[in-house]
């Protein structure tokens, strides 16, 4: 419940501080006095827009506070909100909200004295109040708020939360499937030709650092130079042992001499003998060793072409990918492994397709669950609605709630829902939102949650007139009804009706007054005489006779409360 609200310098209001009770909490006053401001600001605390507009004139911000006490299964949901947040806990169940606006059009939020952001205002005040008014009586006519209206009476919750987490998860594999994809499927097809393409071209040619870089060139300048080669070889192993007069030959003369002169008992000529053999052996060793090569070399133009070509593929690679063979080889690395990433996608797509099929089957057969639960709840809410309209004065009202199967799957499951009506008796069932006045809109939606008192958990009910259009013994049983609400919810509820003010446990009246030129808004806590005098206004107007005062007096008799609850 909201335990206190503080506003500063909102709208017309200078200054006020409010302390409201558990169950029923009604505010009157004139019409124009400033009621709706105390609304606004509860508004503003639960996330609702801002506007520098609502400054008071020659103020250079408004402020608003309130105390909330959550109980135990509201605590529940809001606190994980504020961790993630990064806002302080609640301390015995106490929330903090303040809220400021600058005449400037900034302004600031904090949550239990944190810094906080509109946004988590917002989504911590989905569980704290509940709007109905004038305008918020159209949530009534929200195909959403219809459907969560009836789940919430019968209590499909498990259900729906147990189908949200098998949808959520399809989901999430339907995005990874996207990213996979990408945003442009073309583009990877373009990719996947050109990765293949790249690939084969440098692993067919079989690059090796060792024989496609000097070693290539060497070769080829040897080739190209065969001929020539040729000839200079041939030129050399005739002059040193095939050719007549040949440099063997002629040693072996030499070697005869040296033998003679050994023999003839010469000192140095057996030195001189082993020299010059090992001269010889050397030269026709170095002969052989030149005809052995000449025979190997290929001077063939067929040879010169292929050298020339490898050389040729060789620097096309070495121009489309690297500046070097290890350059091109560390390319071919990385293309190979993003090929094969890419290839793989087929698979990992057939794999996502095939589990989201799966899961997509878990959360129709949840689903198809949910639905059998809802058409179960739908006669007996409808049922439970149609009487409480009957108290409201339309007893023969019709009311039902139609369930429509959809074709694809939704984050709610596979139904939509609608509330059909008929005010009058022979009329035919129509779309609530299709036939509705204000006065039955409001009407119905008060039946709603009555109904749903005992299912929703959102602690505090805010009624903005919601008696429009109502008066005499209806009047009278709206206003138990909001009392009876009040049992396990606090309802602040403003009102022009006296049978509706006189059921409240705790009775507010805002009086507007002009002083110095300046309009100022005062909000008190009737005392029980003071209520006497309020209903008595809100009876007779400027004729406060004795007769509307115990007409006062018996309104208060007859709407009798106990004390407030402790909700």
């Amino acid at each position: 419940m909201i335990e206190t609200l503080s506003v500063r310098d909102l709208a017309v209001v200078e200054k006020s501080d409010v302390s409201f009770s558990a169950g029923l909490n009604t505010i009157t006053g004139e019409t124009g006095a400033g009621k709706s401001v105390l609304l606004g600001a509860i508004g503003l605390l639960t996330g609702s827009r801002s506007d520098r507009s609502q400054v008071r004139a020659n103020a250079t911000q408004a402020q608003v506070r309130a105390t909330f006490k959550l109980p135990e299964p509201v605590l529940a949901l809001v606190s994980p909100l504020l961790e993630e947040a990064g806002i302080d806990p609640c301390e015995d169940g106490i929330l903090l909200l303040h809220r400021t606006i600058t005449a400037n059009g900034g302004g600031r939020c904090t949550v239990n004295g944190c810094p906080a952001t509109v946004q988590t205002l917002r989504r911590i005040g989905v569980h704290l109040v509940d709007f109905h008014g004038p305008h918020d009586n159209q949530s009534l006519l929200d195909p959403a708020f219809q459907l969560m209206a009836l789940d919430s009476f019968g209590n499909c919750k498990p259900i729906r939360e147990e189908y949200a987490a098998k949808w959520n998860a399809v989901r999430e594999l339907e995005a990874r499937r996207k990213e996979l994809l990408g945003d442009n499927t073309e583009s990877i097809a373009r990719e996947l030709d050109l990765l293949r393409y790249q690939v084969r071209e440098i692993e067919d040619a079989h690059l090796d650092p060792e024989t496609d870089g000097e070693a290539l060139l060497a070769e080829y300048r040897s080739a190209a130079n065969a001929a020539r080669i040729l000839e200079l070889g041939s030129i050399s192993t005739q002059a040193l042992a095939e050719g007549e007069m040949n440099a063997v030959d002629l040693l072996a003369a030499a070697v005869r001499s040296l033998e003679e002169m050994r023999d003839l008992d010469c000192p140095k000529a057996a030195e001189w003998l082993d020299q010059l053999r090992s001269s010889t052996n050397a030269i026709n060793d170095l002969a052989r060793e030149i005809s052995s090569s000449l025979s190997k070399l290929d001077c063939s133009p067929e040879h010169l072409q292929e050298l020339e070509s490898r050389i040729s593929l060789v620097e096309s690679l070495r121009h489309k990918y690297g500046r070097t063979i290890p350059d091109v080889l560390e390319f071919l690395k990385k293309a190979q492994t993003r090929l094969e990433s890419l290839e793989s996608r087929d698979q990992t797509l057939a794999d996502l397709n095939r589990e989201i099929a799966e899961r997509t089957d878990l959360a129709a057969a949840i689903a198809k669950k949910l639905s059998a639960a809802r058409r179960t709840a739908a006669d007996r809410l409808a049922s439970a609605v149609k009487s409480q309209l009957a108290d409201l004065g339309l007893a023969r009202a019709g009311f039902q709630i139609e369930i429509t199967p959809v074709a694809e799957l939704r984050p709610t499951g596979a139904d939509e829902v609608s509330y059909g009506f008929a005010p009058n008796p022979g009329e035919p069932m129509r779309p609530l939102r299709l036939i509705a006045s204000s006065g039955e809109i409001s009407r119905v939606m008060l039946a709603l949650k009555t109904v749903l008192a005992a299912h929703d958990l959102i602690p505090v009910l805010v009624f903005d007139e919601i008696d429009a259009n109502v008066g005499g013994e209806i009047a009278r049983v709206v206003g138990e009804k909001l009392a009876t609400l009040g049992k396990s919810r606090q309802v602040l509820c403003i009102t022009h009706l006296p049978q509706v003010a006189a059921c409240g446990h705790r009775h507010f009246a805002v009086q507007k007054h002009v002083t110095g030129e300046r309009t100022f808004t005062q909000i008190t806590c009737l005392s029980p005489e003071e209520r006497i005098e309020e209903i008595t206004r809100m009876l007779g107007g400027a004729a406060l006779t004795s007769v509307t005062r115990e007409h006062a007096r018996e309104l208060l008799s007859r709407s009798a409360l106990p004390p407030s609850p402790s909700i």
